[in-house]
């Protein structure tokens, strides 16, 4: 059995319980006891390809997400390249780009130079690409000192819009967005200028202004959206019934479901 090769304490992520089932904040360190010395060991996990690959449908299928946690609760900046390297590998985009950013955000600043250049590499799918370019952004949200390097790097890489992905493009802007990064409105704006940017992520570049806080909705269209939606909330605020936004993971899931193969974390 998987859970005879892992010691004390992080076999017990094998068997801690399914993440859509798991509603409250987990202190992993609190919880288990972990401590530096079972990075190593966590790391192992984090990366274990029968775990990360198997079609089991038991609970340790769900170790390596509870090990990535636990790393980045640790600040374990001996995991940025192991973590790094399965990127490539792993096919669940919407645990990735959703658990990932979170990680690195807790590591730190350590991990930029790693993340840089793995968006440089050729070969990744955009969606992996993505998923890096969005662990820049939760470190530069995470350590305000590292905002500038992180946006820098990203809008480096929007820069070169003509050669990328429109999808991919409109992940970058959505990081640079979220990172309030108004320095970056020029490449935006010459981006969209050139039509290389998918609209169905952020919207139009008079949207990216609004989001950007350069101005108001200008746009007859936008205005009418943002009407809409707000009466939406507020309908269901009132109901009793408003549901959190699914964020960046449901947007890539969208799209992805097309080009990925089977996934077994569903």
């Amino acid at each position: 059995m998987i859970v005879e090769t892992y010691s004390h304490p992080v076999n017990q992520l094998l068997t801690f319980g399914d993440c859509r089932k798991i509603k409250e904040k987990t202190n992993y360190i609190e919880k288990f006891g972990f401590t530096p010395e079972d990075i190593p060991e966590l790391i192992r996990m984090a990366v274990d390809e029968e775990l990360n690959w198997g079609d089991s449908e038991g609970l340790e299928i769900w170790g390596p997400i509870h090990a990535w946690r636990a790393l980045g609760e640790l600040r374990a900046e001996e995991a940025i390249d192991p973590l790094i390297s399965i990127f490539d590998e792993l096919e669940d985009i919407d645990w990735t780009s959703s658990e990932m950013p979170i990680v690195f955000g807790q590591i730190g600043p350590a991990a930029i130079p790693s993340l840089a250049a793995y968006l440089d590499k050729q070969g990744p799918n955009i969606y992996h690409l993505s998923v890096a370019a969005s662990c820049l952004r939760g470190i530069g949200t995470e350590h305000p000192d590292s905002r500038y390097e992180c946006v820098k790097i990203i809008t480096g890489k929007l820069a070169k819009f003509q050669e990328n992905d429109a999808t991919f493009n409109a992940f970058l802007l959505l990081d640079l967005v979220k990172l309030k990064a108004v320095e970056s409105a020029p490449v935006i704006q010459s981006a969209f200028a050139a039509d290389c940017i998918d609209y169905w992520i952020m919207g139009d570049w008079d949207e990216v202004q609004f989001q950007l806080g350069l101005g108001p909705r200008k746009n007859p269209e936008n205005i009418r959206k943002a009407k809409v939606h707000k009466e939406m909330m507020e309908l269901l605020n009132n109901q009793g019934e408003a549901q959190p936004s699914k964020g960046f993971s449901s947007s890539i899931k969208k799209t992805s479901q097309k080009k990925s193969k089977k996934k077994k974390r569903k």
